[in-house]
């Protein structure tokens, strides 16, 4: 009896110290993980000055909003920002959109074609025509100095198209079967039976092709650089670093003093927090869809 009594004693003590690790570790994670968001958003409100003196951690030490205001001088800014949100919201709903159509097109096992065209969209993700030639056709197809080359060229990924085909092979066949039975056709089977059983693996696309379209500032450069009024969020930021780098302005004379008075460093970390917040608030959202889309259908039954 006193050994049974030794023995929960211990096992008691262990379970309690293996339960200190793992906070222990938890909190050491979460320090290592949170630290360089936090000391970005320090030296972002950190005077410029005493930023390059250097040893700022998570506090500012002297506390500013002359580096945003430097940011937000720019004219242009707010028209990026307007059509970064509008080609985000545009090019997400329609990549998922054609994705998920395709998708399930390619899943149907009464689809003839699936078997060689399948393999032909693969060879897509392998090989390419390269720069030059994408941008020779965009040419030809009058895109270039427009807003719709932003949306057309990223209309469809093979890649989503192949993430939410295998989620939908995962789903049992036999639903669209009944959906058969009680008269639907294809258009009402996609609509009201695999649309909202694909809602994890959609929200998981739909945060890939987002943060794609926001972070984009090279096809801006390709196609729109002499176009201000179809310019992005990402692309006027990236010419706003060249220039405190450079200390030119490569727009507005009236905001050369404030670009005089600021670091790089300090304009490179704000412009950090100005791209990765909207997305911050955006993944709450979209992160229970998100982790489900990634584990859903791992393993079949």
């Amino acid at each position: 009896m006193s050994t049974q009594k030794g023995l929960l004693k211990q096992r008691s003590i262990g379970d309690r110290a293996f339960d200190i690790f793992n906070i222990l570790f938890m909190i050491t994670v979460g320090i290592v993980t949170l630290y360089p968001f936090l000391n970005v958003l320090a030296i972002s409100f950190n005077d410029s000055v005493d930023t390059v003196r250097g040893g700022i951690t998570i506090i500012p030490r002297e506390f500013t909003w002359e580096n945003y205001k430097t940011i937000f001088a720019y004219d242009t800014l707010l028209t990026g920002l307007r059509n970064t949100v509008l080609r985000t919201v545009l090019g997400t709903a329609i990549g998922v959109m054609t994705a998920s159509m395709l998708a399930y097109t390619l899943s149907r096992v009464d689809f003839q074609a699936r078997k060689w065209m399948s393999p032909l969209f693969a060879m897509t993700m392998y090989f390419s025509g390269g720069m030059i030639p994408i941008y020779m056709l965009m040419r030809q197809l009058s895109l270039i100095g427009t807003f719709e080359v932003y949306i057309l060229p990223a209309l469809l990924s093979v890649w989503n198209v192949f993430i939410v085909r295998s989620y939908i092979d995962g789903l049992p066949y036999a639903l669209q079967e009944s959906a058969k039975l009680d008269g639907a056709n294809d258009w009402v089977i996609f609509w009201r039976v695999i649309l909202p059983l694909c809602t994890p693996v959609l929200a998981t696309i739909a945060l890939f092709v987002a943060v794609g379209h926001w972070n984009a500032w090279f096809d801006t450069y390709l196609y729109n650089n002499q176009k201000p009024e179809f310019t992005t969020l990402q692309y006027e930021l990236m010419k706003v670093l060249q220039s405190t780098s450079t200390g030119t302005n490569y727009r507005d004379p009236n905001a050369q003093q404030a670009i005089a008075s600021v670091s790089p460093e300090s304009i490179r970390m704000a412009i950090t927090i100005v791209v990765t917040v909207p997305i911050l608030f955006i993944y709450p959202f979209l992160q229970k869809y998100f982790v489900k889309g990634m584990t859903l259908g791992a393993v079949k039954s």
